[in-house]
């Protein structure tokens, strides 16, 4: 059984169309790389199947990335997918809130950002809205209405194990009657969380839609991915400058550059920095911190 998937539907009676996302090893993999309190876990695990959901109709090669940003604690939520079905995630918090009070706790002023990179020279796209009632998918839907005037529907869940997500949507330039909209939303809006981490495809929407004609569309398999690289790295020391990279290798020789997303390590020694600096070519910076 494919643990890691995102499969879309249509239902053929009226235009509106579908996508159910579901990542178990992918999102494994994210936990691996630090220690989330279980707000901040289960928000990363719904922005992941989010970005996926939201890869299921893009028509142009490159990423979708969702940013949540906040003077709380939680200061960046970052959530990527590519149009290949490849994800990485990080959330980066400060100290942690004097009360528990789950997730409002850890978010002050939160805005939510949806990005569209194309690959090569393509023009970006970015929209921003307010993070709405600590609900990624709300907020999602507002942006839908907004931004591109698509009337859209999201259902998230996120545990230790699994992270899923529905997503309903009018089709582009199509009148969908009202009494066929309410009511698949009315049917949609009965999912539960453990229903989307574990149904397989077929069984849950033949649970929700069992009346109505839908026709799934071939799964597409979903991983975990990083797009770092030593390249990738040496460009973002480059873009340090050589007197603060010098000045890092005083301090600790070789250079420990760690990729934020897959925890992977890039040492640059005394040698390596001095090759890099000799080089007039730069290379595309990446997402890394230094340590």
């Amino acid at each position: 059984v494919q643990q890691d998937f995102i499969q879309r539907f249509l239902f053929d009676s009226f235009p509106a169309r579908g996508a159910l996302a579901r990542l178990q090893d992918t999102w494994e993999e994210v936990l691996t790389t630090a220690n989330y309190p279980p707000c901040v876990r289960q928000l990363l695990g719904e922005a992941l199947a989010a970005a996926a959901l939201l890869t299921s109709n893009l028509k142009f090669r490159g990423t979708v990335s969702l940013q949540i940003q906040s003077s709380g604690p939680l200061r960046l939520l970052i959530a990527q997918c590519t149009d290949n079905h490849e994800l990485r995630g990080i959330a980066r918090i400060g100290d942690a809130p004097a009360s528990a009070g789950g997730l409002q706790a850890w978010l002050d002023d939160p805005v939510l950002s949806i990005n569209l990179e194309p690959s090569g020279r393509g023009r970006r796209y970015q929209g921003v809205v307010p993070f709405s009632d600590c609900s990624l998918g709300a907020s999602l839907e507002y942006y839908f209405h907004q931004s591109e005037q698509l009337d859209t529907r999201v259902w998230l869940a996120a545990n230790d194990h699994s992270a899923a997500g529905l997503m309903l949507q009018k089709m582009p330039d199509r009148t969908v009657t009202t009494e066929d909209w309410q009511r698949v939303n009315l049917l949609a809006g009965t999912v539960k969380p453990e229903e989307l981490s574990m149904l397989s495809t077929e069984d849950l929407i033949g649970r929700l839609f069992n009346e109505e004609d839908v026709r799934l569309f071939k799964p597409s398999p979903a991983r975990f991915r990083c797009s770092c690289s030593r390249e990738r790295v040496a460009g973002v020391l480059q873009s340090l400058g050589r007197a603060e990279v010098e000045a890092a290798l005083a301090t600790a020789d070789p250079v420990d550059v760690r990729c934020e997303y897959c925890n992977r390590s890039y040492c640059f020694d005394a040698l390596d920095v001095a090759q890099l600096f000799s080089q007039r070519q730069v290379p595309p910076p990446g997402s890394v911190s230094r340590q």
